[in-house]
């Protein structure tokens, strides 16, 4: 953060050269007054501008700087206003202090939001049907490209700035935990065991929850795109208890379908296609409702999903738009496989 700052007593051709320094990184610096309260904002544009009015690079930067600048402040940052600075195109947010001073320097190109959430991934099944490649590795290790399954995960997490993690072990547990046993870049990973499996989403009981919390949960064998900052920004509209990501399947009658009523025919509708919702592995909770899985017995996500429609809780749906691979078999292993290879070759190309 500190090679961003510039006092506003530094001139402009300082500023270029703190600029050049930054060669690899967002050339935007941040110019603080001497009690380094935050006073604006200066870029190469600005200092352009300003030599195009003929302000020498003697001048200050404080005379070509941008002093309506975005920022955020307060505890948790105002999720909205980092998506409408991303969508204008602003890449480095400062957070500030209530004294105006910066205490954090969000890069949107790195991590794009801050949900106020904890991640606890499910890692303990035993992949039967991917073998013989489970035999000897967990599934979540089983790499797609030159990275494991999991690390996917991971890197998306910590994108929406999800750095909080528990990842629930059973089969072949000592490679898992032997795999985050020294993460760095921010992130607080930790292995919690299963005694036995309990079920799809029995393990997060295991889990260190705060009750006032909220948390999000996935298989951490799925390949996707889905937005979890959208995800939890329905949540919260919602108020929802639990939200449950969804795949549509689609299913098409190549007859026609008849609608009844009694005896008589009302309507008849000619090779019909309908669409249905399936659970997509992938659930923000509050941490009460995780609190009620019974412990120490398996409990599967349906279970929590009726429980919490049964106590008339709000569970809401939200629908991935984009990828959403469940790798559970040796053709979902190979499409995984296929897919990351065109995304490389289509970065390669561009």
């Amino acid at each position: 953060m500190e090679r961003h700052l510039i006092s506003n007593t530094s001139t402009i051709y300082d500023a270029l050269e703190r600029m050049n320094q930054l060669s690899g990184s967002e050339r935007t610096l941040l110019v603080v007054n001497a009690e380094r309260r935050m006073v604006g904002t200066l870029t190469d544009g600005d200092i352009r501008r300003g030599l195009l009015r003929r302000v020498g690079l003697d001048a200050p930067v404080t005379e070509v700087m941008h002093r309506n600048f975005r920022c955020l402040r307060g505890q948790q940052p105002d999720l909205f206003l980092m998506k409408d600075a991303r969508r204008k195109g602003i890449t480095l947010l400062p957070h500030l202090d209530d004294e105006g001073r910066v205490t954090r320097l969000y890069d949107l190109t790195v991590c794009k939001s801050v949900l106020p959430l904890t991640a606890i991934l499910m890692a303990g099944g035993r992949g039967e049907r991917l073998r013989p490649l489970t035999l000897s590795t967990p599934k979540p290790l089983l790499k797609i490209g030159d990275k494991a399954i999991i690390d996917y995960n991971v890197e998306a997490l910590a994108r929406v700035g999800i750095t909080d993690i528990s990842v629930t072990v059973n089969y072949l547990a000592e490679q898992i935990e032997a795999h985050f046993a020294d993460h760095s870049d921010g992130m607080n990973i930790r292995c919690v065991r299963e005694p036995r499996h309990l079920g799809t989403i029995g393990s997060a009981r295991l889990c260190d929850l705060d009750d006032n919390g909220t948390s999000l949960i996935m298989n951490s064998d799925i390949l996707t795109t889905i937005s979890y900052e959208e995800m939890y920004l329905k949540h919260v509209a919602t108020d929802a208890d639990m939200t449950v990501a969804t795949v549509p399947y689609i299913v098409s009658v190549p007859f026609g379908v008849l609608e009844t009523e009694g005896d008589a025919i009302r309507s008849v509708k000619e090779k019909p296609t309908f669409t249905y919702y399936s659970n997509a592995g992938i659930y923000i909770v509050k941490n009460k409702l995780l609190k009620s899985i019974p412990e120490d017995e398996p409990f599967d996500a349906t279970d929590l999903i009726e429980q919490a429609i049964n106590e008339g809780r709000q569970v809401v749906y939200y629908p991935i738009d984009g990828t959403w691979i469940d790798i559970g078999s040796p053709d979902d292993f190979r499409k995984a496989q296929q897919l990351m290879r065109h995304f490389n070759d289509i970065n390669r190309n561009y």
